[in-house]
């Protein structure tokens, strides 16, 4: 059966830019990749999340994955006006139930536009779908389709779901307890979920599942992600032509590009703590000729610093009790990790009082288990400097 490519919907063309925005200039990650893949051929369906602090790469390995494995469905609740169970339901089962009508094996459709082509999206005449009233109250219909693609799925097809930004969904809509997006508490065979979001209490995952579930955890990696970043330094300068024109830093023979790209390489691997935000902000900016001297990153490149603010008002929420003021304050000024004890003694309050407050702000900070104790600081040493001077700290 032929099938003639449609023009994607407004949905689809957001998430095809930012498929292909996270995926520019990416490098290695194999280590992901292979747990993906071992994950897959090893379980019969399930739930795979890719667990990192924010701008560690979480995004990019997701959108990569998509651009190579076309037949994806990707969904990112990043996107504005993406992060409620009702749109999340009505794009991926509308996509889905176009897969059922063309009649052929899921897993040989792209719902996502991957190498720049338009998205193929089901056979030749009506692409409208009518989805039941209730559609987007629960589980119950997303699953029957789950089933039904899984029943047409050759013996060695899958059905995967990709969805980027778990962190950002907003419940309030959704039934109390529910899952996130209401995901299915069970799965039907070769079908599997893989899921994107910063740190969290495994209590407050927001799922209750019954089925197979990994977490890779990108903290885990240290010289994975350390290599990582390198090759990233080194690929983004190279594939930059107007990078050492710009910037004015090599002005005399003294030093070659060679030795300068080593020497540059190496005082970013230290500065990016293995964050990808960070080095791609900073790079970006010393190509712009940002920095009129070598090896100065500061002040903060405008993107990066509306990127910590984001995190300010995400942190700040409707408004900074005093306890959580005081531990921010802790938090901006520290130069190393301290344990909540430890930080409520500092901030001469009561330590339960700290814990939940530490609790609530996990995704932006960095934890260190110590025997049975826990050690926190920012995830980043660039945003609490940003922080300190935010709070008028320096």
């Amino acid at each position: 059966m032929n099938i003639t490519p449609r023009p994607p919907t407004a949905s689809q063309k957001e998430f095809q830019q930012l498929i292909h925005e996270k995926s520019c200039n990416f490098v290695g990650r194999e280590f992901a990749f292979a747990a993906i893949t071992d994950f897959l051929n090893q379980q019969p369906c399930g739930y795979f999340t890719i667990v990192g602090t924010p701008g560690s790469g979480k995004s990019a390995i997701i959108a990569k994955y998509v651009m190579e494995n076309p037949s994806v469905v990707y969904y990112s609740a990043e996107v504005e006006g993406k992060n409620c169970a009702e749109e999340f339901l009505i794009t991926v089962c509308t996509q889905l139930t176009l897969r059922l009508r063309s009649g052929l094996k899921p897993r040989s459709l792209s719902v996502a536009e991957v190498s720049g082509v338009e998205a193929l999206m089901g056979e030749m005449g009506d692409t409208n779908v009518s989805l039941p009233d209730n559609a987007t109250e629960g589980s119950w219909f997303f699953s029957l389709l789950l089933q039904k693609v899984s029943d047409l799925l050759e013996p060695d097809g899958r059905l995967i779901i990709a969805i980027d930004g778990c962190d950002r969904i907003d419940l309030n809509n959704q039934s109390p307890d529910s899952n996130l997006f209401y995901l299915p508490r069970y799965l039907p065979e070769r079908v599997y979920f893989l899921l994107t979001r910063r740190p969290f209490k495994s209590e407050k995952s927001g799922l209750l599942i019954e089925t197979p579930a990994q977490i890779l955890d990108l903290e885990a990696y240290s010289e994975q992600n350390r290599e990582d970043v390198q090759t990233y330094i080194q690929q983004y300068i190279s594939v930059t032509p107007s990078f050492f024109k710009n910037t004015g830093w090599i002005t005399n023979d003294s030093i070659s590009e060679q030795e300068f790209c080593q020497q540059l390489t190496q005082q970013l691997t230290v500065k990016s703590e293995n964050n990808f935000m960070y080095l791609n902000h900073i790079l970006k900016a010393i190509s712009q000729g940002f920095y009129p001297k070598p090896f100065q990153f500061e002040p903060l490149p405008p993107g990066l610093e509306a990127y910590y603010k984001n995190h300010y008002q995400r942190i700040k929420g409707k408004g900074l009790s005093s306890v959580g003021l005081a531990v921010l304050k802790c938090l901006a000024q520290l130069v190393q990790p301290l344990s909540g004890e430890l930080i409520a003694q500092m901030v001469d309050e009561d330590e339960y009082e700290v814990e939940k407050v530490l609790e609530n702000w996990l995704e932006f900070l960095y934890e260190e288990i110590r025997g049975e104790e826990i050690f926190y600081s920012l995830y980043h040493s660039s945003f609490a400097n940003w922080l300190g001077k935010e709070l008028n700290l320096v």
